[in-house]
């Protein structure tokens, strides 16, 4: 497989800084949306919290050494922002400064690349206070932010990814509420999508600002929508939908300039987007570097006449929904095999949609920046036999060098995830990582995954430079 990737193609690993740091209330911290969503009764389904998670910021060094170990090109992680900047705003925290310069400089002394996201969902908890997502003043505040961690980290960064899946940001966390901060409201998370992109355009400047040479990226979860019958038109109307929702009220803006006439027109009952001002699209479409894609799983939807019937086993769009406007699209219980999510595995879908965002944007740089499964990982004497996982990674990373040889400039593959994690709202319960951990006792055991993964590593004819 690896002979058929391009010339100094990038693999590596990912991880999001709430999901394994712990250390929720050391060295100054602050709390963010996930700190107070994860201590709300009921919201997590196994009653945990991120307060320990894999006790990552205790022991970096470790996993450092197991990154190294597997011979990783470069590590994806996130920047927790209440651990730098405490409320948001104001003065850095110089304990957690701290923290990522020794991370970051471990690093690149192993040859590990440090790909940078600069909000993975853990929004200090005062900027939630006074709006969240829902007001202006967070996407400015985003960009002081990311001009300050430029300014900190610019001499040990590779890449700069300003915003993770805003997509579950804006519809989870403010749509069906049930990412942080848990609200519900479908015309507040359009407004949290418009801001959302207006923080990474704001972003994107401030970086160059003070590093003229850096790349400056977003990582976007794309979804790859089929109808359930592609003869009616009636069903394609349903995925166009459910496409404008989840792909275009981010690409449109970021790489076009605007808001597609028939998203506007689909949502007009919920919101009259006035939140969108003079110029915001201006600073929106900033140049792209590199755009990263994050993908796991197909959806099937068809038009439902009655959103309140359910006749396939699947769900209608309803109250609650992170799908505001497309109150009558259906989508289908997915076929097996399927991951410990529930969601189907379709590794062509990862080959679809880059193929098709390389169409559309010609000579735009991309990079798969998370793929993964989650399985029931065991540890038996010692080891962590996970062949489900291996083939999901084979296959899927099958279809990125596909894709690459037939010409799409997709030059980047991150796992998902480097170490089982607190998986959101689903806590404890699903494990990604090819390292498993031990909840109780912080133990790292390298599954089967991990040491297929070094050795597809080790097995390159040249392992690519560092830049």
């Amino acid at each position: 497989m690896t002979e058929r990737l391009p010339k100094g193609f990038v693999l590596g690993a990912a991880t999001a800084a709430y999901q394994i740091e712990g250390a929720a209330h050391d060295d100054g911290r602050g709390p963010s949306i996930w700190d107070t969503m994860s201590h709300t009764p009921g919201r997590i389904k196994d009653g945990s919290t991120g307060d320990v998670a894999c006790d990552h910021y205790h022991r970096w060094r470790e996993d450092v050494d197991l990154m190294a170990g597997l011979g990783l090109d470069a590590y994806r992680l996130s920047i927790s922002w209440p651990r730098v900047q405490p409320g948001g705003s104001g003065p850095l925290n110089l304990k957690g400064v701290a923290f990522y310069r020794s991370l970051l400089t471990a690093l690149r002394d192993r040859g590990i690349a440090p790909w940078v996201t600069l909000y993975h969902w853990d929004l200090p908890q005062e900027l939630e206070d006074r709006g969240g997502w829902r007001a202006r003043q967070t996407a400015t505040a985003f960009a002081e932010y990311a001009r300050l961690m430029a300014r900190e980290f610019g001499d040990l960064v590779e890449v700069w990814t300003t915003l993770n899946e805003p997509w579950c940001s804006a519809f989870l966390g403010y749509g069906s509420g049930v990412h942080a901060p848990g609200v519900v409201d479908a015309a507040g998370s359009l407004t949290a999508a418009h801001h959302l992109n207006l923080a990474h355009g704001l972003a994107a400047t401030t970086i160059r600002e003070e590093l003229p040479g850096a790349q400056v990226a977003i990582t976007l979860n794309l979804h790859v929508t089929r109808p359930a019958d592609p003869v009616l038109a009636s069903d394609r109307d349903a995925v166009r939908q459910i496409d404008l929702l989840g792909n275009e009220v981010f690409l449109g803006p970021l790489l076009e300039g605007r808001y597609p006439a028939d998203l506007v027109s689909l949502t007009s009952g919920i919101t009259d987007w006035g939140f969108v001002l003079p110029g915001d699209l201006d600073s929106i479409g900033q140049p792209l570097d590199l755009l990263g894609v994050n993908y796991y799983s197909t959806q099937t939807v068809r038009r439902n006449p009655d959103p309140t019937a359910d006749r396939t086993g699947g769900h209608a769009v309803g109250q609650g929904s992170p799908w505001p406007g497309a109150d009558e699209v259906e989508f289908l219980a997915p076929s097996p095999p399927l991951t410990e999510m529930g969601w189907n595995i379709e590794p062509t879908g990862l080959s679809e949609v880059l193929t098709g965002v390389a169409r559309r944007f010609p000579g735009l740089r991309l990079a798969v920046t998370e793929n993964g499964a989650a399985f029931p990982d065991l540890v038996e004497d010692g080891e962590v036999h996970d062949p489900r996982r291996i083939d999901y990674v084979r296959e899927h990373l099958g279809e990125v060098a596909k894709v690459a040889a037939d010409g799409v400039p997709v030059e980047a593959y991150f796992l998902w995830s480097l170490l089982d994690n607190f998986e959101w709202s689903h806590g404890y319960t699903k494990r990604f990582g090819i390292i498993h951990v031990d909840y109780e006792t912080g133990a790292r055991t390298p599954k089967d995954s991990a040491h297929w993964y070094a050795a597809l590593l080790r097995s390159r004819p040249q392992a690519p430079g560092q830049g």
